[in-house]
């Protein structure tokens, strides 16, 4: 899997990632610490609020912002967006109310909102081999572990010699190693795109994605992984503090415990993924997730919160199904979408799987604070085995579906890319072999 790393480009990419994601984890703490020192036990409340004005952002921009940049060069705008997120990260620690959070959480977001699809749409040009790009996709999801794990260690030992506070500062330099690791960044040439009306790049990915039966599959896992992923993100600082009565050293822990497993699906994934279809890892994975999230919450109503040791392998078991429901979807994207739409149909998945979190953000957090943290994981569990069961009904298989077509020219770009004989349809085909005309 570490091969993929002599590519000299894709290294650069990968190490921006990982010292952007490495500063958001260390955000990730602070932000539940600083939502705690305002609010108190409704910190689980104030938490879901700012992660679903993210999710706003991320939502209602993404598809906007994806259409205005799309002739930009690209390293320009991601370095630009990484200078917004600067500001913003040392903005952080002068906030006062919950209304600041919300304000300076809104306008990082919407530079997030830009600077994420348009990442991700470059690595699959720079690894053009599917197995390159698989091994990519593992590294990248490593990189988000380090989120999850590595970094709150990070913060653990940081909150031993200063306050919270100075982990906003450790973002803000997080967002400047990464901008300057781009700037040394040479992305490859962009195909010619295809001149459209704004309204038709706004919304052509989208188009593309819901008319593609794995990738709508792929939407609802993503609204089960959501559903999990934010009762994790949202009330595993309430359970710390308040069930269990520990530290601040001890929320580091329990995130790491969930990046622990989250990496070791990543690394692990390669060489499944190299044997086992994507949608039956997914499904399996998904299911596990949504079974044990039913369990957890059960045992909670019934016999109140398990032993620590027991809630942090849990955690590492809810990390591990969680990452392998989410790490196969670029494969997914790739193999839905031509080079020139890559951008748009990754942009969509950007939107439409926010969308999934905007939904369970504020779900996870005011149940568990209204109602009771153990209503909370079942209902949570129960979207996640729903979700299950929609994404095998829409995407009820991923084989390779054989057609021609002889009455394309042989520098027909559909023939250049595939063959004029049998082969798989990328673009948009349904489970009944219905091609779908061109969007406009």
């Amino acid at each position: 899997m570490w091969n993929v790393l002599k590519n000299r480009e894709f290294a650069r990419l990968f190490g921006a990632q990982v010292v952007a994601l490495t500063g958001t984890g260390l955000l990730t703490v602070a932000l539940g610490l600083l939502a705690f020192d305002l609010a108190g036990p409704a910190a689980g409340a104030v938490l879901g609020t700012a992660y679903a004005i993210k999710m706003i952002a991320y939502v209602g921009l993404s598809p906007i912002a994806g259409a205005l940049v799309a002739r930009l060069p690209r390293r320009a705008v991601l370095v630009a967006m990484d200078a917004v997120r600067f500001v913003v990260a040392l903005s952080l620690p002068f906030v006062e109310t919950i209304g600041q959070v919300y304000a300076l959480v809104f306008l990082l977001q919407a530079a997030s909102a830009t600077f994420t699809p348009t990442f991700q749409a470059m690595i699959p040009d720079i690894l053009t081999e599917e197995a390159a790009y698989t091994r990519g996709l593992s590294l990248s999801r490593l990189a988000y572990d380090l989120e999850n794990l590595l970094s709150p260690a990070l913060a653990g030992m940081l909150l031993l010699v200063m306050s919270y506070h100075g982990l906003f500062a450790g973002t803000a330099v997080g967002f400047l190693g990464s901008g300057l690791l781009i700037l040394r960044t040479k992305p490859p040439v962009r195909m010619p795109e295809v001149a459209r009306p704004f309204f038709q790049r706004m919304t052509r990915g989208s188009w593309i994605y819901l008319n593609t039966p794995r990738l709508r599959g792929l939407l609802v896992f993503n609204l089960g992984a959501a559903a999990v992923g934010a009762f994790v993100l949202v009330n595993t600082v309430v359970l710390v503090r308040e069930t269990y009565g520990l530290g601040e050293a001890a929320l580091a822990l329990a995130m790491g415990a969930f990046g622990a497993g989250s990496m070791a699906a990543a690394l692990a994934l390669p060489y499944l993924l190299d044997r086992v279809a994507d949608r039956r890892v997914m499904g399996v994975a998904s299911g596990l997730l949504a079974g044990l999230t039913l369990a957890h919450g059960a045992w909670m109503g019934l016999f109140g919160p398990v032993a620590w040791g027991g809630f942090l392998g849990l955690w590492t078991l809810t990390g591990l199904f969680y990452s392998a429901v989410l790490t196969p979807a670029g494969r997914l994207l790739r193999r839905s979408s031509h080079v020139e739409d890559r951008s748009a149909v990754f942009t969509a998945q950007f939107a439409l799987s926010h969308a999934c979190w905007l939904i369970t953000y504020p779900l996870a957090g005011y149940v568990a604070t209204w109602g009771a943290m153990w209503a909370s994981l079942t209902l949570m569990g129960a979207v996640a085995a729903l979700a299950t069961g929609l994404a095998l009904l829409f995407w009820r298989s991923d084989a390779a579906v054989k057609h021609s077509h002889p009455e394309l020219a042989a520098d027909h770009p559909h023939v250049v890319a595939h063959g004029i004989g049998p082969h798989r349809h990328v673009i948009v085909i349904d489970d009944e072999h219905r091609v779908w005309p061109s969007q406009g």
